[in-house]
């Protein structure tokens, strides 16, 4: 719980330079708390390409805050911590992009959002683990679909459209700490509970659920369930929103190895800095910056279908 002067300053200080506080699923519980929205990658890209405010403090990793950035050239997009990076965008290079899109010159490359600017810059769209299904489906069925990074939700999504994907061999380290066992173990411990898995996770993990959704729709599929367990793949901070939005439910971590320590790296006392200085602001090139939006406007011009991603 965050103390009320702690909330009153913060207030203060968002009111004095116009600022909004978005914060991510992943986020450390008082981090959500504080935040004027929350919730998963797709929406908090709608919410930062629709917000008034003139400064956006950003609580959740380096390429979601680029993201806003690329969507508000006239705003201040501040990330509270610079090296609240991600791992599974680093496993893409420009030189490596470009070498597979010569060796299929005339496929769409599909960008999960998370990558960084430069990845997006020579990609035609992105997408979310909320929407991927439907930006997959919106290509036209004669093309080729380069899908990158994360093997893992492109294998999930190739199986859900029966397109098939070039994929790249990308990861979440995070979401791969979580094994069929973890989640066999707590399925016996709690035989009743439904098994929600994040479509990240290994295709071993996903093969066990009840349910495969983004962070978003796993947490308004328990809001709107009447079961009353549930086994819970993917990172452990969405949790506090699920605990919160469902005091009469039961929810059980899958992996306490399920922590991502780039998400946790942003505290109160860091928010409170940045709202007071203003920084660190981030900037994308220049020479990067028309190109990497692009595919960020396409993605979010798609109408996602209901159910987009989903389980069994």
């Amino acid at each position: 719980m965050v103390h009320q002067d702690v909330i009153k300053k913060i207030e203060k200080l968002k009111k004095e330079n116009d600022a909004i506080i978005l914060a991510h699923n992943y986020q450390l519980p008082e981090i959500q708390d504080i935040g004027d929205f929350v919730g998963d990658s797709l929406s908090l890209c709608q919410e930062a390409a629709r917000t008034n405010a003139k400064v956006i403090i950003f609580c959740g990793v380096w390429f979601m805050a680029e993201s806003a950035a690329l969507l508000n050239p006239d705003k201040k997009v501040i990330l509270p911590d610079p090296e609240a990076g991600c791992p599974m965008a680093d496993m893409v290079k420009p030189a490596e992009l470009m070498k597979l899109k010569e060796e299929h010159p005339d496929a769409v490359v599909v960008c999960y959002i998370n990558s960084n600017a430069e990845i997006k810059a020579l990609s035609d769209i992105c997408c979310t683990s909320s929407n991927a299904r439907s930006v997959v489906e919106s290509i036209p069925e004669d093309k080729q679909i380069i899908f990158i990074p994360d093997k893992y939700l492109g294998k999930y999504v190739a199986e859900k459209t029966g397109r098939p994907l070039i994929l790249w061999p990308g990861f979440c380290i995070v979401h791969q700490r979580i094994l069929p066992e973890h989640v066999l173990e707590k399925k016996t411990a709690y035989p009743n509970a439904l098994v929600l898995v994040h479509p990240e996770c290994s295709g071993r993990v996903i093969a066990l659920a009840d349910f495969v959704g983004s962070t978003g729709k796993i947490i308004a599929y328990c809001r709107e369930s009447k079961e009353k367990e549930f086994i819970i793949c993917t990172e452990m901070g969405i949790l506090h929103a699920l605990r919160q939005n469902n005091p009469d439910k039961i929810f059980i971590q899958a992996s306490e190895h399920a922590v991502c320590r780039n998400m946790k790296k942003i505290t109160l006392d860091k928010v409170i800095t940045s709202l007071e200085t203003l920084q660190p602001i981030i900037e994308v090139n220049t020479n990067i910056q028309k190109d990497a939006l692009k595919p960020i406007q396409r993605m979010l011009e798609i109408k996602i279908k209901k159910g987009d991603i989903n389980g069994k």
